[in-house]
């Protein structure tokens, strides 16, 4: 009797899997039909549907997927079903997770759309994913171009500028302020002096993720990740000890400029200076 029931089970399993590949057979098959038909929204589903009875055929129906999607996509957008259009590549990335080419198809529709922090991070993860794809690269230096500004470049050439802060942080951090908090890090070069400067904890927060994700990749090619916490945060939502342990004993920032009140900048400070400064006693 075991041993009929052994038997049972198996031919069991066998049927089973003999069902899955003639519905993936079948799927495929019309999949490509649809494709000769121009039908790019049904193609699109059956490869969903091919993928997710059949994760082995990833490999071998990467191209073909990924050119249903972006034909399907276009249509989509054509048709403003924008919602519908980030659906397929929500899914489209869990079934390809590290694919640098949907990412950046995906950063383009973004892009298009005017979400350009989005777009930056679907290229800027395409460049990781792939340094030597020119077209992510081209595409995150664009979209760089319209996020950072120009202001950044100027300021981080000015080496006169550079020296007095490092100075100022040196002799600050020097006179016993241990922990310091960098309001709109940009680049990060302000945590950097800090921690540089002796500063045994340095936090630093940036709402854009554009430079947010500049910033770890700049703190990271200075070997600092382990010593400078990022946040992505605006400063007025920093908390304690949700975001930072405690309260730091020096602020640094530099956002203030022509758009002194533009930037939110005297809210932050006085933010900074009730709720995460140390109080002199």
């Amino acid at each position: 009797m075991p041993n009929s029931n052994s038997k049972l089970h198996r031919n069991h399993r066998v049927g089973q899997e003999a069902g899955r590949w003639e519905l993936v057979s079948r799927s495929l098959q019309s999949a490509q039909h649809c494709l000769e038909e121009q039908d790019f929204g049904t193609a699109y589903a059956h490869y969903l549907l091919v993928l997710n009875l059949a994760p082995e055929l990833k490999t071998s129906v990467k191209e073909t997927f990924q050119f249903t999607l972006f034909k399907w996509a276009e249509e989509l957008d054509s048709l403003a079903r924008i919602q519908d259009l980030f659906n397929c590549y929500e899914q489209a990335l869990e079934l390809y997770p590290n694919d640098e080419v949907i990412c950046n198809s995906m950063g383009e529709h973004l892009f298009r759309m005017g979400f350009r922090d989005e777009a930056a991070g679907y290229f800027h993860k395409a460049v990781k994913l792939n340094p030597d794809f020119t077209d992510a690269k081209e595409n995150f230096y664009r979209v760089a171009n319209w996020l950072v500004e120009r202001w950044h470049f100027i300021m981080l050439n000015d080496g006169k500028r550079n020296l007095t802060y490092l100075k100022a942080i040196e002799n600050t951090v020097r006179s016993g302020c241990k922990s310091v908090l960098d309001i709109g890090t940009g680049t990060g070069i302000l945590s950097m002096f800090a921690k540089k400067a002796g500063a045994s904890y340095v936090y630093a927060c940036e709402l854009s993720k554009t430079m947010y994700e500049l910033a770890r990749d700049v703190v990271a090619a200075n070997n600092m990740e382990r010593e400078i916490k990022l946040l992505h945060l605006k400063s007025l939502d920093i908390e304690i000890p949700k975001d930072i342990p405690e309260r730091v004993s020096l602020v640094v920032t530099e956002t203030v400029d022509a758009g002194l009140f533009g930037e939110g900048i005297v809210e932050s400070l006085i933010h900074a200076w009730e709720h995460l400064l140390l109080q002199p006693k």
